[in-house]
């Protein structure tokens, strides 16, 4: 049976380089690089390479960027080391933030060590800049959370112009941008943002390795406690062959970004268009359906209410189509998607979220739309 893939904000395949790669690596380069002989400094060489490039891809300086586990582990790290070393009593984020956010940040507010707040959004999860700049003028050296692209609806934040906000009011920013780097420019000389976070299997590296972008402004502790790994900062033998695939993986994301964000847009337009035209009554969440105001990798759409609706991610899986019904973090539970659920409490429609990679084609947009008219229409 034929089998289509559009679950990619989820998690990407690895690029044939990428595995190229780390296969050579795995057979070849085994030291562990705090060793000091010719294995361990060959190993050193990768790790540092491999930063020194992560950090050009990004017009910052290599000092800036720490190893991790992925994107979890930077969003901890950067909430509860500068919480902690910065002394800081209030929090604003966001109620459409990642778990990855949200619930450390809850942890820290249910053990009485911050206040949280939450920043107002609008009908498309856009954050109110006034509202934002109401809760600093009360509370003006906060910790601030806001993700670059929500990986559920698409809709992108204006950093920027949050970023000069919390400028203005001495404030800490920190920015999950696991959905973006590798997706958009950085350019770090520019963004005087606190932390960044990335994660390599958004943009067709492994899992299990992603990376904390740390302003040289910022000074902070240790979140894991060990060896002295990563500057003191992140203690762990180094994942070499991961860090070098990540490495290979964004060098891919940048070299070829023009040339796959005009095609990734072209697949998202003609599944919006198709959808319109073949399914009447379909609608789709925050600005996704505006192609350049939205994160052009994702597409999340509302169905019409129908009998296949409670049980449509599996009926489509069954079809050989894979998607996902809002974050693939929260696949476990039986709560739904928590940003579904604040955007458009009161619907009952079913929201199905599709995500599309460079290695995606029309042909297989235009079967997903087929076996959905035949679910809807029939």
């Amino acid at each position: 049976m034929k089998r289509i893939y559009l679950d990619n904000a989820a998690s990407t395949p690895i690029a044939p380089e990428v595995i190229s790669i780390m296969h050579k690596m795995m057979i070849e380069d085994f030291g562990n690089p705090s060793s000091i002989h010719s294995y361990g400094r060959t190993a050193k060489n990768i790790v540092e390479n491999s930063r020194k490039k992560i950090a050009d891809l990004l017009n910052t300086s290599p000092g800036s960027i720490f190893f991790t586990s992925g994107g979890t582990e930077a969003d901890n790290m950067a909430i509860n080391c500068a919480i902690e070393d910065y002394n800081i009593t209030h929090a604003i984020t966001s109620k459409i933030s990642h778990h990855a956010v949200l619930y450390p940040l809850q942890n820290l507010a249910n053990k009485k060590k911050i206040k949280l707040s939450y920043v107002k959004i609008d009908k498309n999860g856009l954050v109110s800049n006034d509202h934002l700049e109401e809760l600093l003028n009360k509370n003006p050296r906060s910790f601030v959370s806001i993700m670059h692209a929500n990986n559920e609806i698409g809709t992108i934040q204006n950093i920027s112009r949050i970023n000069e906000i919390c400028k203005k009011h001495n404030a800490i920013l920190h920015s999950d941008t696991v959905q973006t780097i590798g997706h958009y420019p950085f350019d770090l000389q520019k963004f005087d943002i606190d932390f960044l976070a990335a994660s390599a299997h958004k943009f067709h590296g492994p899992k299990g390795i992603g990376f904390i972008y740390i302003s040289e402004n910022i000074n902070i502790s240790p979140f894991l406690r060990g060896g002295g790994q990563e500057r003191n900062m992140r203690p762990g033998t180094e994942n070499i062959y991961a860090i070098a695939g990540m490495c290979k993986a964004l060098e891919l994301a940048y070299e070829n970004l023009t040339k796959d964000t005009k095609y990734i847009k072209e697949l998202k337009s003609h599944m919006i268009n198709k959808l319109r035209t073949e399914i009447p009554g379909v609608n789709f969440y925050g600005n996704c359906a505006n192609i350049d105001n939205s994160l052009y990798t994702v597409l999340s759409v509302s169905f019409p209410e129908h009998s296949a609706s409670e049980m449509l991610l599996f009926n489509l899986d069954i079809l050989g189509i894979s998607c996902s019904g809002g974050s693939a973090c929260a696949s476990g539970s039986t709560k739904g998607s928590h940003v579904l659920s604040i955007i458009d409490p009161d619907s009952r429609r079913s929201g199905i979220r599709f995500s599309f990679s460079k290695y995606n084609t029309i042909d297989e947009i235009d079967f997903t739309i087929n076996k959905l008219k035949e679910i809807f229409i029939s």
